[in-house]
């Protein structure tokens, strides 16, 4: 194989995940605004994560360790170069740009979810908020752009229409 055939596969997995972005609708602003939460989330994560391990409930622990785990893996997904002496960082954060909007929002909202769910303290709360914030973020781009009011009026207006249809048949039938 040639190196010019070498570098195809490459420039085509790069683009993948462009295209993958672009068809869900998402802004370039969105998704910078996505990545910079993510990784704003995975800073308390980690910070609170720290802040939670130190005591003697095993539950806090636990749930710290399930922090900082999480902001591992934010920090792995949203910003690559911050773990660039991980070898398989940047197969992870390629990955994870392939996935949809919904399927990111589902997996940062659990893994913010479960260190609440295993220790109820305002840490556990505080600490998840950013990275759920992160998962609510994408989650609404899943949904994709609002309509304007005059496409919103007419589906209405056509909608009536076709209610008044039903209703003078239905009429019409019983008489």
């Amino acid at each position: 194989m040639s190196s010019q055939d070498e570098q195809l596969p490459a420039a085509a997995a790069a683009a993948a995940p462009e295209a993958a972005a672009a068809d869900e609708g998402m802004t370039w602003w969105y998704r910078w605004l996505c990545r910079i939460a993510g990784v704003i989330g995975g800073m308390s994560c980690a910070f609170a994560g720290l802040w939670n391990c130190v005591t003697i409930n095993p539950l806090n622990i636990a749930a710290g360790v399930w922090m900082m785990l999480n902001a591992f893996v934010l920090f792995l997904c949203e910003a690559p170069f911050c773990c660039q002496f991980i070898e398989f960082a940047n197969a992870v954060a390629a990955r994870a740009d392939r996935l949809r909007a919904w399927q990111k929002a589902a997996f940062y909202c659990g893994m913010a979810v479960f260190p609440v769910m295993l220790s109820l303290t305002l840490t556990t709360l505080l600490g998840n908020a950013i990275a759920f914030a992160t998962g609510v973020l994408y989650g609404m781009s899943a949904l994709g752009k609002k309509g304007d009011a005059i496409s919103y009026a007419r589906i209405h207006q056509q909608q009536k229409q076709m209610d008044e249809e039903k209703l003078t048949g239905s009429l019409e039938g019983q008489a």
